[in-house]
């Protein structure tokens, strides 16, 4: 029997998602290989952990939460709970990186905080935070995080504690999902429409918050369960973090235009009596961000510019490429525009950094090591190395390594020198053997059949994994599912495989990745429901053209006389780049 929720993914829509239920006996996850125990062990006298300050800042301010941070929905559905990640408050178990419990941990923390005077922010109540400024008669929202039911969870935490102004401006910092699905949680089109309610984002914002997310989003939704693990079980050996956050809230997107754009750096606003400087940063972690300075308050708000880990260049479930350089020295143009007056720094994931010598340390750390990761992926590109050879030979210096803020919890060194070479040179390394390769399939069944019988593979492949040596094993595992796909053998070695990796790792995104894949090896593939691209509450702002755009991505050329617009978001959703796990059901 499928189990059915309501999901609403860094896409432009909710959508249905059914789990396969586990066949009657099927193994669950395994614990930690004696060579896991020792490599995570290690990573404690490898790290600062000693150094406490994150937790300090973390827990600065805290006022109060709701049980568990439990939203539900209007039929009582969970849209957000905290309540799955209790486990968290001990000491890290043998099967998760110690560096990623530690940011696990971080993210746990949840509810209402004050920052200082005039400003706070609810976090752990979705993958992002809400921050709210008081103005002289009302409040600024900046990033209503994912979901309506979220933002409004959010906002009614914050009118318990405080004086019940009325909303007379939204902040979209970019245009990522996250960061304005709940929008209609805090206020209504009504209000927008009459001029009550300012909405302000970058210029570009509605182009590509709906652009890209529409037109490949039934590919992104799949590669987004990878990423972000919302249907893992969580737990000690399952999903614990996506390293911005926990995951993603599983309620209702909305979507209202902005009225106001900020177009270039210094450009100012006053907004009932809070005066705000922007500075964009197009092409950093959003084709479409900025960050603002709060002159008033001395805070400095970075946006998604500057967190608590090494982001993303290439996020798993698709995007444009981002721009190292260009991040590196938007960071830079903060040091020097607000680094001598930012006695507080707050993002809209993660806590908040005080005190201007931290505030500037923190950003200048940044800076140096999206350059550093630049300018050392080019070097090596220059000398004829390719994409898997830098990412194995890139290492960050101490310098760096040693601050948790430049740690692999969302993007990491390996795939980040990948997404780099990826922007200059694009998906060809050079070798014409790889200009016209087989598909995957046809190419596993030449592997196996060079390689031998399948089972003389897989006692190679189990003394390596023996050994320690996982991620061969899972590249030779994954051969044999290509090749054969009812090989239940070669399934359950691959799960153990992407198993292992996943409670070494320090990316929250990479231990999703790779238990989500150890799931459905095991239990069958998640099947992602049919269903609207976009919905009611987005459709409105949406542009016409953009809406073509759709309609020419699912004309399938080779059924003309089929009815596009009955076809919209309910084509099957691919299978995943990294195993073969659909074909099963086919």
């Amino acid at each position: 029997m499928d189990r059915v929720c309501r999901c609403t993914l860094l896409a432009i829509t909710a959508f249905g998602v059914g789990a396969v239920d586990p066949a009657s006996g099927q193994e669950g996850p395994k614990p930690a290989e004696p060579a896991v125990k020792a490599l995570n062990n290690a990573v404690l006298s490898a790290l600062p952990f000693a150094n406490r300050d994150d937790f300090h800042d973390a827990s600065r301010g805290f006022i109060a939460t709701l049980p568990d941070a439990l939203v539900t929905g209007s039929k009582g559905n969970v849209v957000w709970s905290q309540k799955d990640y209790a486990f968290l408050e001990k000491e890290a178990p043998d099967t998760v990186n110690p560096s990623l419990w530690r940011q696990a941990q971080l993210n746990h923390q949840h509810g209402l905080f004050k920052v200082v005077d005039g400003l706070y922010q609810i976090r752990g109540f979705d993958i992002s935070n809400m921050t709210v400024m008081e103005g002289d008669t009302g409040l600024i929202v900046i990033d209503p995080l994912l979901s309506i039911e979220t933002a409004k969870a959010a906002l009614d935490l914050y009118y318990q504690h405080r004086p019940r102004k009325p909303v007379v401006a939204i902040i979209y910092t970019h245009s990522h999902a996250d960061h304005w699905g709940g929008v209609k949680g805090v206020t209504n089109e009504v209000d927008v429409a009459s001029g009550k309610v300012a909405v302000i984002a970058p210029e570009g914002f509605i182009e590509h918050a709906v652009s890209e997310d529409i037109i490949i989003g039934n590919a992104m939704r799949r590669r987004s369960l990878y990423q972000l693990g919302p249907l893992l079980p969580k737990g000690e050996r399952g999903q614990v973090d996506a390293g911005l956050g926990k995951t993603i809230s599983l309620g209702t997107l909305s979507l209202i235009s902005p009225t106001d754009l900020i177009r270039k750096s210094g450009e100012k606003r006053t907004i009932d009596g809070v005066e705000i400087i922007f500075a964009v940063a197009p092409g950093s972690e959003a084709p479409a961000e900025f960050y603002m300075y709060y002159p008033r308050l001395k805070v400095l708000n970075m946006a998604e510019v500057a967190t608590h880990n090494f982001h993303n260049l290439l996020p798993f479930r698709g995007s444009e490429v981002r721009d190292a350089l260009a991040w590196s020295n938007y960071l830079n143009e903060a040091v020097n525009a607000f680094g001598d007056k930012a006695e507080v720094m707050i993002a809209q994931h993660h806590w908040p950094v005080f005190g201007r010598e931290r505030v500037n340390k923190f950003l200048a750390k940044q800076r140096n090591l999206y350059k550093y990761e630049h300018d050392q992926t080019l070097r090596l590109l220059n000398q004829g190395f390719t994409a898997p050879e830098i990412a194995e030979r890139l290492q960050l210096p101490a310098s760096l390594a040693n601050e948790w803020e430049d740690r692999d919890y969302y993007g990491t060194v390996r795939h980040n020198a990948k997404a780099i070479y990826q922007k200059y040179l694009g998906w060809y390394d050079g070798n014409p053997a790889n200009l016209d390769p087989l598909p995957p399939v046809e190419a596993a069944k030449k592997y196996v059949a060079y390689m031998g019988v399948a089972p003389a593979v897989i006692r190679h492949a189990r003394d390596d994994y023996k050994n320690g040596d996982y991620r061969f094993v899972a590249e030779v595992a994954n051969k044999l599912v290509f090749a054969d796909p009812a090989n239940q053998e070669a399934r359950d070695l691959a799960a153990d495989a992407y198993e292992q990796l996943g409670y070494l790792t320090e990316s929250g995104t990479w231990r999703n990745a790779y238990l989500y894949a150890a799931y459905e090896l095991r239990h069958g593939a998640t099947r992602v429901g049919r269903g609207p691209t976009i919905n009611p509450e987005t459709i409105q702002a949406v542009p016409t053209e953009r809406l073509f755009d759709l309609l020419g991505v699912q004309l399938n050329d080779r059924k003309p006389t089929a009815s596009i617009l009955s076809s919209i978001g309910t084509s099957p959703t691919p299978n995943s780049a990294t195993c073969l796990l659909l074909r099963t059901r086919r």
